[in-house]
């Protein structure tokens, strides 16, 4: 059941907020290709399959995912489900990010900023090159099962530095 689905979708503050956890985004990277069951999704993660159904209803009702073929099997009710898109934008960029924000509980915390000055063309491949990175560790996790991992947010956020006005 492959079918293309767009790269980015734009979600409110409170769907964000569905994927502030590592098990979500896994969930989200099995269902962007193909659709699945919560069974064929927590048998590729793993994972139980009440777990993986729980968070899968929670994305579901937060519209995430869409539910996209209902069979009947032997009695058996199979529901697939197929992610709305591959990355997801918090919407108005002066918002916090609740995956991310300042005051979030850490155990261990680690800030890298920088400036650099960009031609558009550069700043799309920088964007593109940060998302495969970002994919790599994604996939990393989902296929890492050790028993001293830890969940961590991580973020890239890019925004254009306008020049300080001179004062009048």
């Amino acid at each position: 059941m492959k079918d293309e689905q767009p790269q980015f979708a734009e979600v409110s503050v409170e769907q964000a907020k569905l994927l502030g956890s590592a098990q979500r985004v896994k969930i989200i990277k099995a269902l962007v290709d193909t659709a699945k069951t919560s069974k064929q999704v927590a048998d590729e993660l793993g994972e139980s399959p009440g777990s993986i159904h729980y968070h899968i209803q929670k994305l579901y009702d937060g519209g995430l995912i869409d539910l996209v073929e209902t069979r009947t099997v032997g009695g058996i009710v199979e529901k697939y489900y197929k992610s709305k898109a591959k990355w997801f934008n918090t919407r108005g960029a002066h918002l916090i990010d609740p995956v991310l924000a300042d005051e979030y509980d850490a155990a261990s915390s680690t800030k890298i900023n920088l400036r650099v000055q960009l031609s558009p063309e550069q700043r799309e491949e920088m964007l593109a090159e940060f998302r495969s990175l970002l994919e790599k560790w994604v996939t990393v996790s989902t296929t890492s099962k050790t028993a001293d991992s830890e969940e961590y947010a991580v973020g890239i956020k890019v925004v254009s530095a306008e020049s300080p006005k001179e004062k009048a």
